[in-house]
């Protein structure tokens, strides 16, 4: 928890946030699904909480991966293997 790679405090805590009772359902059954899977080798500590107040991030950080994944190594080392396990596990569920 609170870590992104090697990136570690609370601004990288990864987090759901959730409108109403299903989608909370939905959340928690897809992260139980997911942990299930085998995918990665540590527990999911993803947040499940409930929507408070959106804070737009600063433009450099919009669309980063998509953005900057052919030249920042951080993407192709720690976003790509992440993003590969999920798209394998979540292969019918994803909207290309």
């Amino acid at each position: 928890m609170n870590r992104q790679g090697a990136d570690v405090g609370t601004q990288y805590r990864s987090a759901v946030f959730y409108h109403n009772d299903e989608q909370k359902q939905k959340a928690e059954k897809y992260k139980t699904e997911l942990d299930k899977s085998g995918a990665f080798n540590n527990p999911i500590v993803t947040e499940i909480t409930k929507f408070d107040k959106f804070y737009s991030a600063e433009g450099y950080h919009q669309d980063y991966y998509a953005n900057n994944s052919n030249t920042n190594p951080y993407c192709s080392i720690v976003i790509r293997p992440k993003l590969e396990k999920f798209e394998k596990v979540f292969k019918k569920k994803l909207k290309h």
